[in-house]
């Protein structure tokens, strides 16, 4: 076997089957324009973009708009941006909407080949007649009209002549079928809406299992990949491509979509999430939207290496989310300098440092990388700890800061606590210390088991931190309401103090916070109000 095809996953396996038989492999990504692209939405995007990319065939992008009282060209031009952020392009932009004239044209089709009916049960009664999933269905009373009444019934719901809800054409197949998709589906309804494309053109639009497969087909889609609750959809997709009568019929495979812990992918809930206030957007770095995603620091290439670590299955299951935190781990381990922060801060004095005098300490940007050359700090009298790393009353083994005991600050003096200054209510307010003038980092041999983080008092730029949990809380049992499994402590904010060259920091620019974790300046982010996101801490949970 070629080498670019010793590893398979099962839809790959399937397409391999096929290539004799054609020409050229061509897949699409069918996103609808109602909301923004999340976690869940880039699996199929790697899918159909990496399946036609792994066999040299091209990908089209193709927006479905056949609900035009949900879409906006905003979550049009949002998607291509997302798409173009993980690394990919299309070969053809197309719209559902596109096709409307066709999709129209074979509906008169299949009404002539009496294939096809219109029909004025409401929806209730329509659900009614279509029985269960262990009941057969009874025929509409309106299934045996002529070909020509149809076609004049047809006509009259394009010109806006019936209300919405009033009429539906449907598919006339088998209502006896154990397959509820087949019980006579509807293929077209009335919608009294304005379209983000077509305007006031259209009143009735086609339904998305009639419209999907003929677009599919006139485009010379060979491989339509979509998740696993098509599968149930699939004869319907046959039967429509076999009834228009067209010459290319793509092939139909399925796959599990993608779950993960603490994550909520329905974009109804999510929705919900915006509108009620819960979270404060799309792009609120909490959200699982590659938007969000973006904003939070999390890059394109440690999402392409968390889907590809997911796989792709027929099975659904759940994916630890841990493993996403794991792979931007990884990735921003190599990319991202290394900065200081102090993110509570806790002011440390030195009393045998000259008061005024200051000393350029230079610290690498990327331990062991030299590309990333080298920055200076100033260090002086009075400097900002971590008020996490002095403790007065220390448990063994204890190797921070602690009273007389010795600790090095990264890049500079080993340091010893002398004093311990308290406020009224007893909290600490100073460490007072001092510090061994023969110790110099890469100039003594000295060692200590501590070594700490710091920023000079003199220098350091306030700023704002915010530190993101699970936005979803994993509770025991089932709640009616998913938000009241919603982590009201999934935001927490500081504020403390960042290296002076970190104001001019671009947004979505990313670092590692020494001892801390990786963080991205915010796209509230400015240099006189410097913001930073957490993008994952230093600790990874996750076990390969």
């Amino acid at each position: 076997m070629d080498e670019k095809f010793d590893k398979l996953n099962f839809i790959e396996e399937f397409v391999q089957q096929d290539i004799k038989r054609l020409k050229r492999v061509k897949t699409r990504f069918p996103p609808e324009p109602n909301g923004y692209l999340h976690i869940g939405h880039a699996k199929a995007l790697c899918i159909d973009f990496g399946v036609a990319a792994r066999f040299n065939g091209t990908c089209n992008l193709r927006f479905d708009d056949t609900n035009p009282t949900k879409e906006d060209t905003e979550y049009v031009e949002a998607i291509k941006k997302d798409i173009h952020w993980l690394g990919y392009d299309w070969e053809e932009l197309h719209f559902g909407s596109d096709y409307f004239d066709k999709c129209f044209e074979l509906a008169v089709l299949l009404i002539k080949k009496g294939k096809a009916y219109v029909c004025d049960l409401d929806k209730d009664a329509m659900r009614e007649y279509r029985g269960t999933l262990t009941t057969p269905g009874k025929n509409s009373p309106y299934r045996d009209r002529s070909a020509e009444e149809n076609l004049d019934l047809f006509y009259r719901m394009k010109n806006g002549e019936f209300p919405e809800g009033s009429r539906t054409l449907r598919a006339k197949i088998d209502m006896s079928s154990p397959n509820i998709n087949l019980r006579d589906p509807a293929i077209y309804r009335i919608i009294h809406a304005n379209h983000h494309q077509t305007g006031d053109k259209w009143c009735i639009y086609p339904m998305y299992d009639f419209a999907h497969p003929i677009q599919d087909a006139i485009e010379g889609v060979t491989h339509s990949l979509c998740s696993l609750e098509y599968e149930a959809h699939r004869p319907l997709y046959d039967w429509v491509v076999e009834q228009c009568e067209f010459e290319n019929k793509p092939r139909q495979i399925e796959f599990a979509r993608l779950n993960m812990t603490n994550t909520i992918m329905s974009k109804r809930y999510l929705r919900r999430l915006v509108e009620e206030g819960f979270v404060s957007g799309w792009d609120d770095p909490r959200m699982p939207t590659l938007c969000a995603m973006r904003r939070r620091g999390y890059t394109p290439e440690a999402i392409r290496d968390f889907l590809e670590r997911a796989g792709v299955s027929k099975a659904d299951s759940v994916v630890d989310t841990a493993m996403l935190e794991h792979c931007v781990r990884e990735h921003l381990g190599s990319t991202a300098p290394r900065m200081m922060a102090v993110l509570e801060p806790l002011k440390l004095i030195i009393t045998n440092w000259e008061e005024g005098r200051f000393e350029n300490i230079e610290l690498e940007n990327m331990p062991g990388d030299e590309t990333f050359g080298t920055r200076t700090i100033r260090f002086g009298r009075e400097l900002f700890i971590e008020r996490e790393d002095f403790m007065e009353e220390p448990p063994k083994k204890y190797f921070r800061l602690k009273p007389g005991g010795e600790v090095r600050l990264k890049g500079a003096y080993i340091i010893k606590c002398e004093e311990v200054v308290h406020d009224e209510a007893g909290n600490v307010v100073e460490v007072i210390c001092t510090y061994d003038p023969n110790t110099k980092s890469g100039m003594c041999e000295r060692k200590v088991k501590g070594t700490l983080h710091w920023l000079p008092v003199s220098d350091a730029v306030p700023a704002e931190f915010r530190l993101y949990e699970p936005m979803i809380l994993d509770t025991e049992g089932e709640t009616d309401d998913f938000t009241e499994r919603f982590n009201r402590d999934s935001l927490i904010i500081k504020r403390g103090y960042v290296e002076k060259a970190l104001a001019a920091a671009s947004p979505k620019e990313r670092f590692q916070f020494m001892r801390i974790g990786y963080f991205a300046a915010d796209t509230d982010h400015t240099a006189k109000a410097p913001v930073f996101n957490r993008t994952v801490s230093l600790k990874d949970s996750f076990k390969l």
